[in-house]
């Protein structure tokens, strides 16, 4: 059976000195495409936005900032970028291919880790967030579903899209935005009084080490204020099977007065720590930023602009044959990964479900659900969006935290 697209006709599509393959994964606002660099004969990941999408949704500036802020790191630990294209209408940002999947996805199908394997992955999360910091950046949406893996089971930090650059501090020395996961996310971030990068990074370090060793969140409620009520006060309780040394580490992570919290010295000083422990070894290279800002013009004077093309092939194409189980993966309906996957008590990224309701009626019910539990409802043609806490003001979040 042959498949449908460039795949069918034989025809290849290049950009620049790239090969695009077979589509990895596509979102709202970008598709990711394996690619191979002709010269070298690399594998890479290629993200692809729409210009005119990313315009439509003023979504420049995030774009630009997740661009600027993957050009200042270079660690074994983190996703590398290798370069930034762009064409008339679309922009192309080159990453590293990782083929070992999600962290989140290892954690779903096997359940929690031995503690040894734990702390192998949190010191290679410690080190690459502690680098990160050191160039300025803070990643503030740290979650094992942004943890990759490569093909040897090496950890890579990925998703800067939330990240904060020194620019963004303020006088006062804190950040001010208000992002991340709810489960994950520190208490400091939730009051809304300004909070410090570094350690509101390293609370998310210490739920993810938690996750890791237990198989499940430490802070979790069907209610979203009950939850970050249980996140204010630190509320969670660590199972028998944890050390008494891992313990120790999580609570002084978990602390949530960030003056008293421990920092990332004191981390990487930790005695359950440094077992076993190999710092990474890698050259610093010098970085040069490119002028992000020129790959959304379209003068010609950037010298990133490529041209998307279609190359015909040489020579017979052989069709593409697929499997039964293939055949099957390509429509959702019928996907049977749930067949195959142990369910567990982590955030789920998805709900799916029917109904013989009318869509009126189901986006009524969603409304008198959602209005007790704090969220603003909006709709828009059948689209419902719930506002959380997140966006009561100063005021309204002390008297939450005081009750």
């Amino acid at each position: 059976m042959k498949s449908r697209g460039s795949a069918a006709t034989g025809n290849r599509t290049r950009v620049g000195k790239y090969e695009l393959g077979r589509t990895l994964g596509e979102g709202t606002f970008a598709k990711v495409k394996f690619a191979t660099n002709t010269e070298t004969g690399e594998n890479v990941a290629i993200k692809i936005l729409d210009k005119e999408n990313v315009l439509k949704h003023k979504m420049i500036v995030q774009i630009k900032h997740e661009i600027s802020t993957m050009q200042l790191i270079r660690h074994p630990n983190v996703i590398r970028m290798y370069e930034v294209m762009a064409c008339k209408t679309k922009i192309y940002i080159v990453l590293e291919f990782v083929t070992g999947g999600e962290l989140f996805d290892k954690i779903a199908s096997r359940g929690r880790l031995k503690e040894d394997e734990a702390r192998k992955y949190f010191q290679q999360l410690i080190n690459a967030v502690d680098y990160c910091h050191s160039r300025g950046v803070y990643h503030r949406d740290l979650k094992p579903e942004n943890l990759l893996l490569d093909a040897s089971g090496v950890l890579k930090v990925s998703d800067f899209g939330l990240s904060a650059l020194p620019q963004q501090v303020r006088e006062d020395g804190l950040l001010h935005t208000t992002c991340g996961t709810p489960n994950y996310v520190a208490p400091e971030v939730i009051s809304n009084k300004g909070y410090d990068g570094a350690k509101a990074d390293l609370w998310s370090c210490g739920v993810i080490l938690f996750v890791l060793m237990a198989g499940y969140l430490p802070f979790e409620e069907s209610s979203l204020m009950a939850l970050y009520k249980k996140i204010f006060k630190a509320e969670f309780t660590c199972p028998p099977w944890f050390s008494s040394s891992a313990k120790k580490l999580i609570k002084r992570i978990l602390d949530p007065n960030p003056l008293t919290r421990i920092t990332f010295a004191e981390v990487i000083a930790n005695e359950w720590f440094k077992k076993g422990y190999k710092p990474p070894i890698f050259e610093q290279s010098e970085v040069i930023l490119d002028n992000v800002s020129s790959i959304f013009n379209d003068t010609g004077d950037c010298h990133n602009l490529v041209v998307e093309r279609q190359e015909a092939p040489i020579g017979p194409v052989a069709p593409i044959t697929m499997n039964a189980f293939e055949l099957i993966s390509t429509s959702q309906g019928l996907n049977l990964g749930s067949l195959f996957e142990k369910k567990m008590g982590l955030v789920k990224r998805e709900t799916r479900f029917t109904s013989k309701h009318s869509a009126n009626e189901i986006v009524s019910k969603i409304e008198e659900a959602a209005m007790p539990l704090g969220f603003e409802v909006k709709k828009n043609n059948f689209k419902v969006s719930l506002c959380s806490l997140w966006n009561l003001s100063n005021e309204d979040l002390d008297g939450f935290f005081k009750a």
